[in-house]
């Protein structure tokens, strides 16, 4: 199994999990936490369906914009955006490994 480059795919995703512990607990800004998840989706090899991408980008807008405001405001949830962020990286790391031929 010398599967490297398969290897160092998973491994921008599966450093993930940490830094939303890091934000959650916060040790870790949601500057930071934004940068991290944007940095793996791009450099994740193969490409991630820009799907995947778009939503991510929602999630972690919502997230910036959600800290102009106050910890849990009525519309923002830390821990809901947290969870959607959990949900959006297993569903990533799913996928198959290689896309489908065309």
């Amino acid at each position: 199994m010398n599967d490297h480059t398969h290897d160092r795919s998973r491994d921008r995703l599966s450093a993930l999990p940490a830094t939303l512990d890091a934000f959650a607990c916060g040790d870790l800004s949601i500057t930071d936490l934004a940068r991290s998840w944007r940095d793996a989706a791009e450099q994740h090899q193969p490409p991630l369906p820009a799907r995947y991408t778009d939503v991510l980008e929602r999630l972690l807008s919502q997230l910036e914009s959600a800290a102009l405001f106050s910890e849990e405001s009525c519309s923002f949830s830390k821990a809901d955006m947290v969870g959607a962020l959990g949900d959006w990286l297993a569903k990533a790391q799913a996928l198959p490994s290689r896309p489908p031929q065309a």
